[in-house]
């Protein structure tokens, strides 16, 4: 389940991160430590969870010393439990202090959406439907974020406003129809090499029947939606187009709205209202 490679994307918000902590360098680790002190530090769960970052940790410490050995036995991906050693980072005392929040900041956010996600995942097990997240993230650390959701076991809706057209309620009242929307989106995608998927925002059955019929749209988007009429429309329309589920979804709600047959539900939670993982850096004596 890991990348590949880190993007340049997320090396820049590495590079940002560290020079919004270290600045002009680390006045209490600089005063404290001569630079020539040794030490094995260990990364610690104190929860429950899913680990995320190792990989974006393994990078920060690279960019600070290339001598620093960082290890592990676990992929990002993997799930763990309170009190398991994740990684440890063997090296200059001063340096992986220096780098130790700006490490935990990352892996602790990254852990808390990966397994907030996982969480959601389970509840839905068997039913069929895909958790998706939403473009509710950071500022600037979307990639970071919807990697996450991804290791989590989630899927990514879409990453911005330029890989999938979705027409939502306002789009719709400029054009003055579902079906012009639509059709206005088709005649754009006609022009584009990758032709993005056209995604509809409905809010009942009336507008869900007007995009199914439509033979450019791709995906209904059942928006707030009682379950009754999420079910009807997954009577109607699933095989022709896609569904998913969004709004008002929670741990208490998904179980029943994944099993209306939706395909997939979206949820904003997981990177809007983050929890970070309790993670804690201690040096072995």
């Amino acid at each position: 389940m890991d990348e590949p490679a880190l993007d340049k994307q997320i090396e820049y918000i590495v590079t940002l991160a560290l020079r919004e902590d270290i600045g002009q360098g680390d006045i209490t680790t600089d005063a404290i430590y001569s630079g020539r002190e040794a030490i094995e530090a260990e990364f610690i769960a104190k929860q429950n969870g899913v680990v995320a970052g190792l990989e974006v940790v393994r990078y920060i410490f690279s960019q600070l010393d290339s001598s620093i050995d960082f290890s592990t036995d676990l992929s990002d991906g993997d799930s763990i439990k309170r009190g398991q050693l994740i990684a440890s980072a063997r090296g200059p005392a001063n340096v992986i202090l220096t780098g130790e929040r700006t490490a935990l900041n990352f892996m602790q956010r990254m852990s808390g959406i990966a397994s907030r996600t996982r969480y959601f995942v389970d509840l839905i097990e068997g039913t069929g439907a895909t958790i998706l997240d939403t473009r509710k993230t950071v500022p600037g650390h979307r990639h970071l974020d919807k990697w996450a959701v991804r290791l989590g076991g989630g899927d990514n809706h879409r990453m911005g406003l330029y890989d999938r057209y979705l027409i939502k309620e306002n789009h719709i009242n400029v054009a003055g129809s579902v079906t012009e929307a639509i059709n206005r989106c088709a005649r754009h995608r006609q022009d584009l090499q990758n032709k993005p998927l056209i995604e509809v925002e409905v809010k009942n059955l009336k507008e869900a029947e007007q995009a199914a019929n439509h033979a450019d749209s791709d995906i209904l988007l059942l928006d707030n939606m009682s379950l009754t009429d999420m079910a009807e429309a997954v009577s109607k329309f699933k095989g022709a187009k896609k569904l998913e589920a969004s709004g008002n979804v929670s741990h208490e709600t998904v179980r029943s709205i994944a099993e209306t047959g939706v395909d997939y539900i979206s949820v904003g939670e997981l990177t809007h209202s983050v929890q970070a993982l309790d993670i804690s850096l201690l040096f072995v004596d």
